[in-house]
């Protein structure tokens, strides 16, 4: 079967009894890496994006693959799929500066309404879930290089304060369905670069490469 576009509000797959895995943000630089490396290695896989920052070109690299299906959905709204889940990768949320701050309550509302959705997701289907934190939970960090145990130093009002506080506020989510039974991983990533990156990024490695294209300092 090849893979397909689904519309609507809610999700029904039944189609198979493999191991699924899901793959939020797909559409996104990230996301594709990893819909790359689960498919090479056996996984029948489920990419889900609405598009705000991902793009349709990186979801077309897998439409011949009859391992992968793609949902167009945003996942501050429930998401519904019959289909026996096992893992789910959570990457849905504008890492970007210049993207999410174009608009910090989408941004807010994407980690946490986001992360609860999937959450419940994993648990109603007993799933292992890795969310994809940042380094930026540390946000003006104090403590250099920071340990995990560092609780950060994060302004609650600032510009960058609709994707830290997000992803504070995610982990925290995290934590709480952790003690819930729920199987959680976080990783915290820092300045992640490679292939299907935005040249746009707004990020370190994005802005060397520009600049030295530029023949700037």
């Amino acid at each position: 079967m090849p893979a397909a576009v689904l519309h609507g509000p809610a999700y029904f797959i039944a189609f198979r009894m493999t191991p699924t895995t899901i793959v939020t943000g797909a559409a996104g630089f990230i996301g594709t890496n990893l819909t790359k490396k689960l498919l090479a290695t056996g996984h029948h896989l489920i990419g889900v994006d609405n598009f705000y920052s991902g793009s349709p070109e990186n979801i077309r690299l897998f439409a011949k693959n009859s391992r992968y299906q793609f949902i167009e959905h945003d996942i501050r709204k429930p998401l519904k799929i019959k289909e026996k889940i096992d893992q789910i990768y959570n990457f849905a949320c504008p890492a970007s500066p210049p993207r999410y701050q174009k608009d910090p309550l989408f941004t807010l509302e994407t980690s946490v309404l986001g992360i609860r959705t999937m959450l419940k997701l994993a648990q109603e289907h007993r799933a292992k879930i890795l969310q994809a934190s940042t380094s930026e939970i540390y946000g003006n960090p104090l403590e250099h290089p920071q340990k995990e145990s560092y609780w950060g130093n994060v302004n609650p009002v600032g510009p960058r304060s609709c994707y830290d506080e997000g992803k504070r506020a995610a982990e925290t989510f995290c934590y709480e369905y952790f003690n819930r039974g729920v199987d959680v991983r976080v990783i915290r990533i820092f300045n992640t670069y490679g292939p299907y990156m935005d040249p746009a990024d707004g990020r370190v490695i994005t802005n060397f490469i520009n600049q030295a294209l530029r023949n700037e300092d």
